[in-house]
């Protein structure tokens, strides 16, 4: 059981959520909303130069930077962005990489 608010996971006899305070004991539900971790490392392999996966998990710092080094520099440092963006690609299918920025497990 997930939490209804911020999607942690529940302990089955829980009555309040632990991360968010939140009462859950009606509002718990069994699926959570998570993020795809095939989409993410398909996205970080693919268009890992401009950060787009970083962007999808809610890694907006780390995104930004990977955006902003390949546009700011013309290009000139898209292939060490690029090689950064397949590893953590790699990383995430491989499942090293297995939560978005908010915690929540990739399904």
């Amino acid at each position: 059981m997930y939490c209804k608010y911020c999607g942690k996971k529940l302990e089955e006899n829980q009555d309040v959520c632990l991360n968010c305070g939140k009462l859950v004991h009606e509002q718990a539900s069994t699926s959570t909303t998570g993020k795809s971790k095939i989409v993410a490392g398909v996205l970080g392999i693919l268009l890992g130069t401009f950060g787009i996966h970083n962007f999808y998990l809610g890694y907006t710092g780390k995104a930004l930077a990977q955006l902003l080094l390949t546009v700011l520099t013309c290009g000139l440092l898209s292939p060490i962005i690029g090689i950064w963006g397949l590893i953590e690609g790699i990383l995430i299918l491989t499942g090293s990489i297995n939560e978005d920025a908010d915690g929540n497990e990739l399904i």
